[in-house]
């Protein structure tokens, strides 16, 4: 599992049928900066997934990649390698807040 920031929509008119009415995000995947444990930066990659929660843009979630994308129950019979699983409420590392939905780092 890892972390992710919502950037974007993606739109496929054409595709498989059971994939009908599954909404596509792009996503982010950040990680704990390194240099500054304090703060989160991204990776510069981007993911296409699955949104079973209704996320938004912007918003940091938490992703499931790979065949265990596909044991909630709502994506199990579906043909794809990753999912938002949750909607991050904060990330703390080392007993402090570096992540916080509620705006910046406490």
């Amino acid at each position: 599992m890892f972390v992710a920031r919502v950037t974007g929509s993606v739109v496929a008119t054409q595709k498989v049928a059971s994939m009908t009415g599954h909404k596509l995000l792009t996503v982010e995947p950040y990680r704990v900066d390194e240099k500054d444990r304090d703060r989160l930066v991204p990776t510069g990659r981007t993911f296409v997934v699955v949104d079973t929660l209704g996320a938004g843009i912007d918003e940091m979630v938490l992703i499931c990649q790979g065949s265990s994308a596909r044991l909630t129950p709502e994506t199990e019979k579906l043909p794809i390698d990753a999912v938002i699983i949750g909607l991050v409420d904060t990330v703390d590392i080392g007993g402090k807040t570096i992540f916080s939905n509620r705006g910046a780092a406490e």
